[in-house]
């Protein structure tokens, strides 16, 4: 695991501006999932550890999300919320169809303001898309939205159910549309989500991507398409690519070579996530 100092932490945090945030990364209780007996990668992934990385960083807000091997159990997140501080923190928890009120409300309250649909990876996927018709009206009135962690080809599947869901959307990971080839027919849905408004994009999971330049690619096209639907996030701690993760502060450094334009990577380091997760203007 990368410590919190990091070789380019002081050019990354100089860069950045007041607010800025991590939209997304995940954090982790072994204690309470269903962990391995072999030494867990996870185990030290605690908001404390991650306190002192974006801290070293210069990040001051962050977006928490429920971790797969949690399933619907978002006390980590919750928890997370107010450790690293409720003003500075929001989440995006994981639910199931019956999910009560109550429970939903209780979300709400403890900072979550989005839930989580991971199915890009039909091994540790938890949740079914035919779940959101059910659920996307009920956070709708909660002011929420759905991240969505599809394939593309799962976006084009899933198209009649995309567009018809009342409430928010976010993609994950630029959509997945830089995993390979491009498919056309997905860029149009999410091209043409983020034109009807309450659509956004994550510009994050890099190291998904085909390769650096698809990446690149891929991420200038959609902040050109529509920047104020932008947010970004580090991904820490890069699950994916467990047992040797990136260094967190190469994420921001591939930022500005994506996002060149300091206006620009303002407006999604710092505006649009304060609008999309509800965070007041002053810290």
């Amino acid at each position: 695991m990368e410590e919190t100092t990091l070789s380019t932490g002081a050019r990354v945090r100089d860069a950045l501006p007041p607010g800025a945030c991590d939209s997304h990364l995940h954090l982790y209780d072994t204690a309470i999932i269903d962990a391995p007996a072999a030494p867990n990668p996870l185990a030290g992934c605690t908001p404390i550890r991650y306190r002192a990385l974006r801290d070293s960083l210069g990040l001051q807000r962050a977006v928490v999300v429920t971790p797969a091997p949690h399933v619907v159990d978002n006390r980590v997140t919750l928890a997370a919320i107010q450790t690293l501080g409720a003003a500075a923190t929001r989440g995006v928890g994981v639910v199931f169809p019956d999910v009560t009120d109550a429970e939903l409300r209780h979300l709400h309250d403890g900072g979550i303001r989005g839930i989580r649909f991971t199915v890009a990876i039909p091994r540790t996927a938890v949740t079914r898309i035919d779940m959101l018709p059910a659920l996307g009206p009920r956070v709708h009135e909660l002011g929420w939205h759905v991240q969505l962690h599809m394939t593309p080809e799962q976006i084009v599947e899933s198209q009649s159910i995309i567009e018809q869901l009342p409430c928010g959307i976010v993609f994950d990971h630029m959509a997945r549309l830089a995993d390979g080839p491009s498919d056309e027919r997905a860029w149009a849905i999410v091209q043409d989500r983020l034109q009807a408004g309450k659509t956004w994009v994550k510009l994050s999971g890099e190291y998904l991507a085909a390769d650096a330049a698809t990446a690149q690619d891929v991420a200038r096209k959609l902040a050109a398409a529509a920047p104020e639907r932008m947010v970004w996030g580090t991904d820490w701690p890069h699950p994916t690519e467990m047992p040797n993760p990136p260094e967190t502060a190469s994420t921001l450094d591939t930022l500005a070579a994506w996002v060149p334009d300091a206006k620009h990577r303002h407006r999604i380091l710092v505006d649009n996530p304060a609008q999309l997760y509800g965070f007041q203007q002053d810290l």
